[in-house]
């Protein structure tokens, strides 16, 4: 299997090979070595891969769609409940086709340059990604298929869970056929989510934690925000801002860099190691400035979405830091398998010979 990559609708590789499957000791004995050899670097320093890895996402979805289910605390539902639990990972054991793009960042910024600081007005970065399909498919009398007609928008992802959490259940085929531009047609969502008022109706949670007027969400999740000055932040923070437009996209903040050890070193932080809750635990350089593959998405906009921020953001931004909620989560705060340090940085494929999944607490 081969793959092409354009960049503004020029070429830039042409049939690239994916490497095989995982498939076992005797047809992959040296998976490792043949993802190796299926990284290609081009001339301006960009890296590619696609290919079969471990899938790096990490939840405990058999739970969260069961009522909203929370394994840690399975004893405080209020409609149904059950003993408590540690969480299952409902994506070990699974692989998924990935695709890995490195990119220098003097690349990426307007300037073409790479930022002198985070305050840097080309240090924001917008990214969100699309997959669309041909209007019309044909099923041919000989079994095969056909597309024609002009391209459709069927897929979009900026922030992880939009789509699933914020967007209602009628409005999300909408949503994912929209440009991030148009993405003040949703903002009524993000300021009365849904699953606030049902996580609150379900767990006994801050009786004020507010599920109307999130304001603090639209901030965070459609504008990017800015960190005031304070005695922590004395110079203040252009942290995710990216301007008024409402759009989800994922923002990085490419001015603010990791120390050797991988954590923030800017403002708050102080260094040690990164923490999977990333900016909810003071480490600058986690979701939602970008989103590392350790980021424990779930557990962060859990508690987000009930207003328990943690100390930090409620001390740099003055939003809520409400208890229980800000000790929310589904159990599962790892992925089943380690990050590479090299690109492409997704764990190794799991072998199909040795198939299982995480029964740990079982």
């Amino acid at each position: 299997q081969t793959y092409n990559v354009w960049r503004n609708g020029n070429r830039i590789a042409t049939n690239l090979r994916v490497p095989p499957p995982n498939i076992g000791p005797r047809s992959t004995p040296n998976e490792a070595g043949l993802a190796a050899s299926a990284v290609k670097k081009l001339s301006n320093g960009t890296r590619l891969f696609a290919g079969q890895r471990d899938d790096a996402f990490f939840a405990d979805l058999g739970s969260i769609f069961d009522v909203a289910g929370l394994r840690p605390f399975n004893s405080l539902h209020k409609a149904a409940p059950l003993p408590n639990e540690s969480g299952l990972d409902g994506l070990s054991g699974f692989n998924t086709n990935s695709i890995a793009i490195r990119v220098p960042l003097r690349k990426l910024t307007k300037d073409h340059a790479n930022p002198t600081g985070p305050n840097d007005r080309d240090a924001v970065l917008g990214v969100w990604a699309s997959s669309s399909r041909r209007k019309f498919r044909t099923l041919n009398a000989n079994g095969t298929m056909s597309g024609s007609g002009p391209w459709q928008q069927v897929s979009r992802l900026g922030n992880p869970l939009i789509n699933e959490v914020i967007i209602p259940t009628a409005k999300k085929d909408y949503w994912n056929s929209q440009k991030p531009s148009k993405d003040s047609q949703f903002a009524k969502y993000y300021k009365a989510p849904e699953i606030t008022a049902v996580a609150k109706a379900l767990y006994p949670l801050d009786p004020a934690t507010a599920t109307t007027n999130r304001n603090d969400l639209v901030a965070i999740l459609l504008t990017g925000i800015n960190i005031p000055k304070s005695a922590t932040v004395p110079t203040g923070l252009q942290y995710t801002r990216t301007g008024t437009t409402k759009a989800d996209m994922i923002r990085v903040n490419t001015g603010i860099k990791p120390n050797a050890a991988g954590a923030c070193v800017f403002g708050v932080t102080g260094g040690g190691t990164p923490s999977r809750l990333g900016a909810i635990d003071g480490d600058l350089c986690g979701f939602p400035n970008g989103r590392r593959l350790l980021d424990d998405v779930v557990d962060i906009e859990l508690r987000a979405l009930t207003e328990g921020y943690g100390p930090t953001l409620n001390a740099v931004l003055g939003v809520p830091n409400r208890a229980p909620n800000n000790a929310l989560g589904d159990g599962v705060d790892a992925n089943d398998l380690p990050f590479l340090s090299a690109f492409p940085y997704i764990g190794t494929p799991h072998q199909g010979y040795d198939h299982e999944h995480d029964h740990s607490n079982k």
